[in-house]
């Protein structure tokens, strides 16, 4: 088996030297396209060098070849996947095999001679994210390819993807990567990260800088352009954090990403591939590309969000090398902004007046951008696949948060709907706002409690918007998940007091850490369950890590000096659980005593009921807890066996199946029995037809996301329960469809307002 002799980086800085002079010649793109294969086989000691280029309908064109049969050009075309030069297309990632014949992909193609060689290594040519072809080399003996030659042929590949997005190669009105149906109007479906409507006009984010030279004259002066656009990057993201009205866990946001930009490791790349005879641009652009590859194969939602915040630095340096500037002036006034991915800093780029929606092709719940998009309140919509192969800046489009929808280029019917549909709503918020000081109370007198469920320090700006009673869950993991360590006890206390402080005397719960499953720190390493949801996450971490709960009841406890202090504990499922839990509070209420540290003037502690085996030890933990919180999202999933994240059950059960309303019926009278207050957390208690089912059964508390409070509110005022009780009574065990149907025509022939 042959394994020639590395050529190194010098070899490889002398090849891109060759390929620099060889575009710069003035030949034509295919003449120059032909010799860059000769010069890439001749000096990787190739028999054969080929190049395939990304053409409309996702189909591989062989396009130049040096070894292989001349008349196979152009005339040698496979499906993306098919083959070994498919798979690498597919997955965006390199391939050296010694043996390509015994490689499970591969396909021989007869028409090109390939029988010949047996060993293949290829890479794909990527640009702006985007596979646009194939570089390959093959040899006749069984070679085995090194690390060097894999990277000198990354590098080429970045030449040649300049070359084909020029133009000059393709017919630039033929649509490579993009459908060729792409000017129609389109519907295409997302992940909801923020609701709300919006038509605006598409703007696609951090156009494409072109690098102009790829190959470095002098490294040394590439080295201290890259050094000098570094510090001009470090000295925007402080006039940032300094000049933008961002505090609390935004704060924490930009602190995190600003620390990113200081990472060694990913500065280590790009210098290093300067010195391998790329220019500053080059550099940066070829890390890119190497991260992007990367967070196609990253599962773990924590990694992707570092490898996505790295990516938006990679792109914010790279205008500063290029000079290119942002000018947010030229934004249309209605912009909608398209992205694959994007970091916090990027968003707070654009004029906050005239964003009115965001979309991306990645994004998660709690990703940095969603988490300052959500302050923005502006719709968000993330995994909107393939979205920037169909959108154009110009375009005008919808963004539908609430149904987790965009629509691009839509006809005037659905311009006239949504346009509806946003005056409704305007309507509508004109009227909640009508009524937020006024008692949330039932027609025949019942007071029910709307509360808010919160995790971010600028949700409790709803609290005077909304006219909530209080914060009825707040999620106090999600600060710890935007941060880059564990935050110690002068760092909570500090928050927990904010929020304390905000509230003005109105009740806040603490939920304590509910970390695991999907939800990860980047400073603690919960494992991998089969079951995430139902393995090591919340109340359990909590007793088996005693230190971190124990200091965050200590801050907790601090925060509340002289003022009530509501803790609930989460996920419990046995008795036990809640006593150990329980006790870890008792100790520190004890150590601040004995410090003489000022104590909350009330302590009330409570359990998250997600858990179905708690109802049948319900006596005994009623006689425990000071309140209990119904967390209908899990419990409905473990109620169920039902995984809400599962696209084919997602429809399948229902939060009024006569089983969730019995269960529901039984525990409002065992909690009402016992005289322990009851409140119910999650998404059907901001659903108005939900909400009145579950305020007919008894609950007398419910907590919800801050657009819901008005809705509820509006139809909890209208709601006369000793009417509505005995028509539940009768249908609660009645199929889910029939039931739903009658509580509609219920409210409707009654004027409760849904």
């Amino acid at each position: 088996m042959q394994t020639p002799p590395s050529a190194g980086w010098s070899g490889a800085r002398r090849l891109l030297r060759r390929l620099r002079d060889l575009m710069a010649a003035g030949t034509t793109a295919e003449e120059r396209l032909n010799q860059t294969v000769r010069l890439i086989a001749s000096d990787m000691v190739a028999e054969v060098c080929s190049v395939y280029v990304m053409r409309a309908g996702e189909v591989l064109e062989l396009f130049a070849t040096e070894g292989l049969n001349p008349e196979a050009v152009h005339n040698t075309r496979m499906r993306v996947g098919e083959g070994l030069i498919g798979d690498i297309a597919a997955h965006a990632r390199a391939i050296a095999a010694s043996d390509a014949w015994a490689h499970p992909n591969f396909s021989y193609r007869p028409e090109t001679g390939e029988d010949l060689f047996r060993s293949l290594m290829g890479v794909p040519i990527m640009r702006g994210g985007r596979v646009a072809g194939v570089l390959a080399v093959q040899n006749k003996a069984q070679r085995l390819y090194t690390d060097e030659e894999l990277e000198t042929l990354e590098t080429v590949a970045m030449v040649l993807a300049e070359l084909i997005a020029s133009g000059d190669l393709i017919n630039p009105s033929e649509p490579i990567l993009a459908d060729a149906t792409a000017i129609v109007p389109r519907r295409l479906d997302g992940l909801r990260l923020n609701a709300g409507l919006a038509i605006g006009t598409a703007l696609l984010h951090a156009p494409r800088v072109t690098i102009r030279q790829m190959v470095a004259e002098n490294p040394a002066e590439e080295l201290e352009r890259l050094k000098t656009a570094v510090a001009a990057m470090h000295s925007q993201l402080d006039t940032l954090m300094t000049t933008t009205d961002i505090s609390g866990e935004l704060q924490d946001v930009m602190e995190s990403y600003r620390m990113f930009a200081q990472d060694r490791g990913w500065l280590a790349r790009i210098r290093e591939a300067i010195n391998s005879g790329l220019t500053a641009e080059a550099a940066v652009q070829k890390v890119q590309n190497d991260m992007r590859a990367r967070m196609r194969e990253v599962t773990d939602p924590y990694l992707r969000e570092r490898l996505l915040d790295l990516e938006d630095l990679t792109a914010r340096l790279l205008t500063h090398l290029s000079g290119a500037v942002f000018d947010s002036s030229e934004m249309p006034a209605d912009a909608i902004v398209f992205a694959r991915a994007m970091g916090p800093a990027e968003l707070l780029d654009y004029d906050r007046t005239k964003l009115k929606g965001l979309v991306l092709e990645e994004g998660s719940a709690t990703s940095h951008v969603a988490i300052v998009a959500r302050a923005l309140d502006i719709p968000v919509l993330g995994r909107v696949t393939e979205v920037l192969d169909r959108v154009e800046t110009g375009d005008q489009v919808v963004v539908d948060g609430d149904n987790g929808q965009v629509f691009l280029r839509p006809g005037q019917d659905v311009l006239d709907a949504v346009r509806h549909s946003m005056q409704v709503k305007a309507d509508l918020r004109q009227r909640y706002a009508a009524i937020r000081h006024m008692p949330s109370m039932t027609h025949d007198g019942q007071q029910v409690s709307l509360l808010l469920n919160a995790g971010l320090l600028i949700d409790l700006q709803h609290l005077d918007e909304t006219g909530a009673d209080g914060i009825g869950l707040y999620r106090t993991e999600i600060p710890f998940m935007v941060r880059s360590s564990y935050p110690d006890v002068a760092t909570q206390t500090e928050l927990y007091k904010k929020i304390l402080d905000a509230a003005d005397g109105r009740p806040v719960t603490f939920r304590t850490l509910d970390i695991g499953g999907d939800k990860t720190l980047p400073y603690f390493d919960a494992g991998e369950d089969e079951n995430p949801a139902m393995g090591w996450r919340a109340i359990r971490i909590g007793l088996d890590r005693p230190l971190m709960l124990r200091q965050q009841l200590r801050a907790m406890i601090l925060a509340a000096a002289g003022r009530e202090l509501r803790v609930m504990f989460p996920m419990i499922a046995t008795i036990a659980e809640f006593r150990a839990a329980r006790a870890l509070l008792d100790q520190e209420l004890t150590r601040a005593e004995d410090r003489g540290e000022p104590l909350p003037d009330r302590v009330k502690v409570g359990a998250m009921l997600e858990v179905p085996s708690l109802m049948w030890q319900m006596p005994q933990l009623l006689a425990r807890v000071d309140f209990l919180s119904v967390g209908s999202n899990d419990m409905m999933q473990f109620l169920f066996a039902w995984d809400r994240g599962s696209p084919r059950l997602s429809d399948r059960y229902d939060t009024l199946a006569p089983g969730a309303l019995a269960f529901f019926d039984d525990l409002v009278r065992k909690a009402r029995s016992a005289s322990v207050p009851l409140t119910l957390c999650g998404e059907m208690a901001g659903r108005p037809l939900e909400a009145m089912a579950l305020i007919g059964l008894g609950f007398r508390a419910l907590s919800m996301s801050a657009g819901s409070i008005g809705p509820v509110k509006m139809m909890t005022r209208s709601l006369d329960v000793r009417q509505f009780r005995p028509l539940l009574d009768q249908t609660m065990h009645r199929p889910v469809e029939t039931l739903r149907a009658l509580l509609r025509s219920y409210a409707r022939d009654r004027g409760v307002a849904l």
